[in-house]
C-alpha cells in the first residue's frame, strides 16, 4: 500500500498516554491510485499495450499493480464469441473467460490476474436486474444512473480492494463517442468526484492520422476526441498521441493548447516493431514520474533491467526460424495471441526471429500442393487449441508428417488430443479412431473414442458452462522431456475445454511407444502426452501460452524453439 500524508482524525478522543503516537498515525491514510485509460478517433489504437506498458513501468517502481477491462459488449464474457470477430479468449488461474487485452497485462506486468479484472455490460446488467427481481431495490425504477453507473464503481472498488493494489489501472473498452461506452464513462467521472484528484488520472489514447496529400499528421482527430470527452464531464491528465510517424513539437504544442493539457503530459506513442518496445518508449518522456507526480506518490526509483535485456534480444540480428501453425483461424494472429506471442518470446531467448506461416487444415485434406509446401519447408510445427470439426483431418495429417519425419511438435488443448488420435490410427492400424467431439452424427462404435466427453458434464447445458476451466495442478514424472523442461514435479497451468483423453486406451500407447507424463492426480486425468522415440513431439490438454512472460518464456514453448532450431 501507498502511505499518503492525509489530515484527519478518524478515531474518538484517545488517552493522554496514546495522543501523541495516534496525532502520528492519523496524518496518514492508506489510499489507493486509480488510472483511467480511455481511446479516442478509432479503435485498435493499443489501449491494452498502453495501460499494459504504463503498468510495467509502475511495477518497476516496486508499486502493485493491478489490472482491469471494462468491456461495453452485452455479452456476459467472451466464451462463446466468434475468434473473428474477438480473437482469442484469454483464461485467468480462477477459470475466468476473459478479453485478450488481459493477456497483454499478464505478460508486461507479470501478474496473475483473476475474473475480476473482466467487466463487461453483460455481466453489470445481469447483476442489477437479478437484483430487481430478488427486490434488492424495493420497488424503486432501475436506471442507468444510478444503478448501472454505480455498479460498474462497485466492480472497480471491489477488484482495487481485493487485490490490495497500490495502482489500479482501469482500461475502458471501445472509442469515446460510442454509445454503449458512456455509462462507463459518466461511473468513472464520478468514482474521480468521489475519490479525488490527487488519486484518480484519466490518459486519453488518440490518433494522429497520416494525409499523404498534405504530407502531415493531423491534430483535429485528437481535439475532437477530446471535446467530445469533456462534454462528458472527463477532462484527460495525459494524452497520448499515437502516429506511425515521428510526432514533432508542433504536434505536442497543438494539442497541449487546444486540448488544455500541459505539453509534457502529452506522451507521444510512435509505432513500434515490438510491442515490448512500449514501456521503455514511453519512459523516454518521463511518464512514471510524471504520473507519481500526478498521484502525489513522491519520487520514483525504476528498476527496467529485465526490460533493456528484453529489449536487447529483440532488436539483435538473428536468423529467422519458419514455424508452421496449423489451424482453421488462419491468417488471425488475433485468434491465437498468446501463442504468437509465447512464440515469439521464446524465439528470442533461443536467438532467433519468428517466421511464423498459417497453414489451413482444410487445404491439407485437400491436398493443396502450396500448403504442403509450406508444411515441410518449416522446422516445427504447432497445432492449437480449438472447437468443432471443421479442419480436423487436416490437423492430423500434420501430425502425421510430423512423427514420421521426426519434425518437432507441440500440441495444445486440442493439439494434444490430435497427437493421440493419429498415433492411435497408426499403431492400432484403427482409422476410426476419433474424439467424441468429432462424431456429432452418433456414427462411430463409442469404443473408438480415445478423446471423450468430460465425465460428469452434460451435453445440454449451455455452451459457456460446460468446460473445464482455469488453473489445476499436474504431477510431471521424473526422467521424461517434460520433466526436464519443468525441472519439477508439481505444476499448474491453465485449461479450457470440454473433452478428456480417455483412460482405457492408456496402457496400449504406453506399450506402442507414448507416454502421459502429466497427470491431474485427483481426477486422474490425462495432462500433458510425449513420444518417446521423437526429438520432440509433445501435447498439453492445457493452454501453456497463458503463462509465457517477456523475460520468462514457458518451459514447452522454450523447449520446442531449442528443438526446433537444431
Amino acid at each position: 500500500m501507498i502511505l499518503i500524508q492525509h489530515f484527519r482524525l478518524r478515531f474518538s478522543p484517545p488517552s493522554t498516554k496514546l495522543k501523541k503516537y495516534r496525532a502520528f498515525i492519523n496524518n496518514f491514510e492508506i489510499l489507493r491510485k486509480y488510472i483511467f485509460v480511455t481511446g479516442g478517433v478509432c479503435s485498435s489504437l493499443g489501449k491494452g499495450i498502453a495501460s499494459a506498458s504504463i503498468g510495467a513501468l509502475l511495477k518497476a517502481a516496486g508499486l502493485k499493480v493491478f489490472t482491469q477491462k471494462l468491456d461495453p459488449y452485452l455479452n456476459v464474457d467472451p466464451g462463446t464469441m466468434s475468434p473473428f470477430q474477438h480473437g482469442e479468449v484469454f483464461v485467468t488461474d480462477d477459470g475466468g473467460e476473459t478479453d485478450l487485452d488481459l493477456g497483454h497485462y499478464e505478460r508486461f506486468i507479470d501478474t496473475s490476474l483473476n475474473k475480476f479484472s473482466s467487466v463487461t455490460t453483460g455481466k453489470i446488467y445481469s447483476e442489477v436486474l437479478e437484483k430487481e427481481r430478488k427486490g434488492t431495490y424495493l420497488g424503486r425504477t432501475i436506471q442507468i444512473i444510478p444503478h448501472i453507473t454505480d455498479t460498474i464503481q462497485e466492480k472497480i472498488v471491489e477488484a482495487a480492494e481485493k487485490s490490495g493494489c497500490d495502482i489500479m489501472m482501469i482500461e475502458i473498452g471501445g472509442t469515446v463517442g460510442d454509445i454503449e461506452g458512456q455509462p462507463y464513462l459518466e461511473a468513472i467521472r464520478q468514482l474521480r468526484y468521489k475519490l479525488g484528484a490527487d488519486n484518480t488520472c484519466f490518459i486519453h489514447l488518440t490518433l494522429l492520422p497520416y494525409l499523404a496529400g498534405s504530407g502531415e499528421l493531423k491534430t483535429k482527430p485528437t481535439q475532437a476526441s477530446v471535446r467530445e470527452l469533456r462534454s462528458l464531464g472527463i477532462q484527460p491528465d495525459f494524452i497520448l498521441a499515437r502516429a506511425d510517424l515521428p510526432i514533432k513539437k508542433d504536434h505536442i504544442k497543438k494539442i497541449a493548447l487546444f486540448c488544455d493539457v500541459e505539453e509534457k503530459y502529452v506522451i507521444p506513442a510512435q509505432t513500434v516493431k515490438s510491442i515490448y518496445e512500449v514501456p521503455l518508449n514511453l519512459q523516454k518522456y518521463n511518464i512514471a514520474q510524471l504520473l507519481a507526480e500526478k498521484l502525489k506518490l513522491g519520487k520514483l526509483k525504476l528498476d527496467l533491467k529485465e526490460w533493456r535485456e528484453v529489449n536487447k534480444k529483440i532488436k539483435a540480428k538473428k536468423p529467422s526460424l519458419k514455424i508452421a501453425i496449423v489451424g482453421k483461424y488462419t491468417g488471425l494472429d488475433d485468434a491465437y495471441l498468446s501463442v504468437i506471442e509465447s512464440l515469439k518470446i521464446a524465439c528470442y531467448h533461443a536467438g532467433r526471429d519468428l517466421e511464423h506461416k498459417w497453414i489451413s487444415s482444410e487445404k491439407l485434406e485437400e491436398k493443396d500442393k502450396a500448403s504442403w509446401r509450406q508444411l515441410k519447408q518449416a522446422k516445427g510445427i504447432l497445432v492449437p487449441g480449438g472447437f468443432g470439426t471443421r479442419g480436423v483431418e487436416g490437423k492430423i495429417l500434420a501430425a502425421k508428417y510430423a512423427r514420421e519425419n521426426k519434425i518437432p511438435y507441440l500440441g495444445l488443448c486440442l493439439g494434444m488430443q490430435i497427437m493421440t488420435i493419429e498415433f492411435a490410427r497408426h499403431v492400432l492400424n484403427n482409422p476410426k479412431i476419433t474424439s467424441e467431439e468429432f462424431d456429432e452424427q452418433n456414427l462411430i462404435d463409442k469404443s473408438n473414442y480415445i478423446i471423450h466427453f468430460m465425465p460428469g458434464q452434460s451435453k445440454e447445458r449451455d455452451k459457456g458452462g460446460t468446460l473445464r476451466l482455469g488453473a489445476y495442478p499436474c504431477k510431471i514424472t521424473k526422467g521424461t522431456k517434460t520433466y526436464n523442461l519443468y525441472k519439477k514435479t508439481l505444476i499448474d497451468e491453465r485449461h479450457r475445454h470440454r473433452y478428456e483423453f480417455n483412460n482405457s486406451y492408456k496402457k496400449i500407447l504406453e506399450e506402442k511407444g507414448m507416454i502421459f507424463p502429466g497427470i491431474y492426480e485427483k481426477a486422474n486425468l490425462v495432462e500433458i502426452a510425449e513420444l518417446k522415440n521423437h526429438p520432440f513431439m509433445i501435447g498439453s490438454q492445457f493452454h501453456p501460452e497463458f503463462k509465457s512472460r517477456p523475460g520468462n518464456p514457458h518451459p514447452l514453448f522454450k523447449g520446442f524453439i531449442e528443438a526446433a532450431k537444431k
